[in-house]
């Protein structure tokens, strides 16, 4: 299953996030391939796009950073699943 995981970083964790990340490269756990990270430029946020199998392992991964940053995940479709259910409701 693919996976968007965006996060927004309050200013009073700036430093902290900061830190963490270039200790661990922000990482995930196995079971769960970062397929993609972008981040906000002039901002403290950003989205990933993640592939796992495990929603454990995706929790797992929220867990290790929601003390210091607000994180929102959401199962994502690629075009290629959406348009058969797209076609489906307009009766196509």
């Amino acid at each position: 299953m693919l996976f968007i995981v965006s996060w927004s970083i309050n200013p009073d964790n700036r430093n902290k996030a900061i830190e963490r990340f270039l200790k661990t490269g922000a990482v995930p756990p196995a079971g769960v391939q970062m397929l993609g990270r972008w981040h906000a430029v002039g901002g403290s946020s950003g989205f990933g796009v993640a592939e796992a199998s495990d929603l454990v392992q995706i929790q797992k991964w929220v867990l290790e950073w929601n003390d210091i940053m607000k994180m929102d995940v959401q199962a994502a479709l690629t075009d290629e699943q959406m348009a058969p259910l797209l076609a489906g409701t307009v009766g196509k």
